[in-house]
C-alpha cells in the first residue's frame, strides 16, 4: 500500500480493548461449546455490543444457525472460525490507498466532529507522507479555535512542515484559498487541509465545509483528491449517523477510524462499511504519528481475535 507501513503487533496492541471486551466475549460464548439456540442468541447480542450493527448481527447469527442446521457447523469452535471468515467477507476487494494527483499538488481534505482525533490523524497522514519523501503543506482552516491551530503548529514543527493560517475568527475558505495558492507556488507534493470540527447538525458549518471544497477546486483542478472523514471508534453507532451527513457535504472518499486503542468495539468497521458503503482506509492504533495502520480486513479481523 506504500504509505502507513506498520507492524501487525501494533494493530494487535491497538485492538487490545476490543479483545478484552467484545471479541473476548465471543470467544467465551463459542469456544468449546456445543451449539444451541440460546448460544446463538447470546452470540447475536455480543455482536451488537461489538457495534457491528443490529442488521449485520442478525444476519451473522442466521447464517451460523443455517450452517448448524445443515450440519456444516458442528460446534462453537467451528462457528467462531465461520464468523471470522464472514467478517472478512463483508469487505469487498477495493483500492484503499491514498490517491495522488497526476500533476501539481495533491489535496487531502480532512473533516470530522469535535473531539474525533482529527488533528492527530492529520499528523499521522503527514508523517507517512514525509516518510515517503513527499513535501507537505498544512492548511489550518479551523479559524474558530486558537487551540486547534496551535496544536497543528506543534505537530508541524515536529514533522518539519509549514502551516498556512489565518486570523482567529476569520473566513476558513480564505485560508483554504491562500493555502492552495501557496501549494501551487511552492510546488509542494501534498496539501493537507484541516477543517473546523463541527457537529453534523450544524448546517451553517456544513455549508462552510462545502465552500472550502469549492474554493480549493477553483485553485487546483480536480481537488480535493481525497476527502477523509475521521470517525472516533469510541462513539460507536452515533459516529456512523454523523458520518452520513458529512458524506453529503464533502463527497467523502474514505474513513480514518481514530482512537481504536480506546475502544472495545472494533466491530464498528463492519457497521461503517454496511451503512456508508465507503472504504475504511486507515485505523489509528495509538497516540503517536507512527501509530497508524492501513486497513486490511483479514489482518484486522485476525488482530481482533488474536490470542
Amino acid at each position: 500500500m506504500g504509505l502507513f507501513r506498520s507492524t501487525f503487533s501494533k494493530l494487535v496492541q491497538g485492538l487490545a480493548k476490543t479483545r478484552e471486551g467484545s471479541t473476548g466475549t465471543l470467544r467465551t460464548i463459542l469456544t468449546g461449546k456445543p451449539l444451541s439456540k440460546q448460544l446463538l442468541r447470546d452470540l447475536e447480542r455480543a455482536l451488537i455490543q461489538a457495534d457491528v450493527g443490529v442488521r449485520t448481527a442478525i444476519e451473522l447469527r442466521k447464517d451460523i444457525e443455517a450452517g448448524w442446521e445443515r450440519s456444516e457447523i458442528a460446534n462453537g469452535d467451528e462457528a467462531l472460525q465461520y464468523l471470522k471468515d464472514q467478517l472478512v467477507a463483508y469487505f469487498p476487494q477495493e483500492d484503499r490507498a491514498l490517491h495522488f494527483a497526476p500533476s501539481g499538488p495533491t489535496v487531502i481534505l480532512v473533516a470530522g466532529i469535535n473531539g474525533a482525533g482529527k488533528t492527530t490523524s492529520i499528523a499521522k497522514i503527514t508523517k507517512s507522507l514525509r516518510d515517503e519523501d513527499r513535501s507537505v503543506l498544512l492548511a489550518a482552516c479551523d479559524t474558530f479555535r486558537a487551540a486547534a491551530v496551535e496544536q497543528l503548529e506543534v505537530w508541524s514543527g515536529r514533522l518539519g512542515v509549514d502551516v498556512v493560517r489565518g486570523q482567529q475568527g476569520g473566513d476558513p475558505a480564505a485560508v483554504a484559498f491562500d493555502a492552495a495558492d501557496a501549494a501551487v507556488a511552492r510546488g509542494v507534493d501534498v496539501l493537507v487541509v484541516d477543517t473546523a470540527g463541527r457537529l453534523h447538525t450544524q448546517d451553517h458549518l456544513m455549508r462552510q465545509l462545502a465552500k472550502i471544497k469549492s474554493v480549493i477546486q477553483k485553485q487546483i483542478p480536480g481537488a480535493p483528491h481525497e476527502s477523509i472523514l475521521v470517525i472516533d471508534a469510541t462513539t460507536g453507532q452515533n459516529g456512523i449517523n454523523q458520518a452520513k451527513v458529512f458524506t453529503d457535504a464533502t463527497d467523502v472518499t474514505g474513513i480514518f477510524l481514530s482512537k481504536l486503542d480506546g475502544s472495545a468495539r472494533g466491530g464498528i468497521v463492519v457497521a461503517i462499511r454496511e451503512a456508508l458503503n465507503l472504504p475504511v482506509k486507515f485505523v489509528g492504533t495509538g497516540e503517536t504519528p507512527d501509530d497508524v495502520e492501513p486497513f486490511d480486513p483479514a489482518r484486522f479481523v485476525e488482530a481482533m481475535f488474536a490470542e
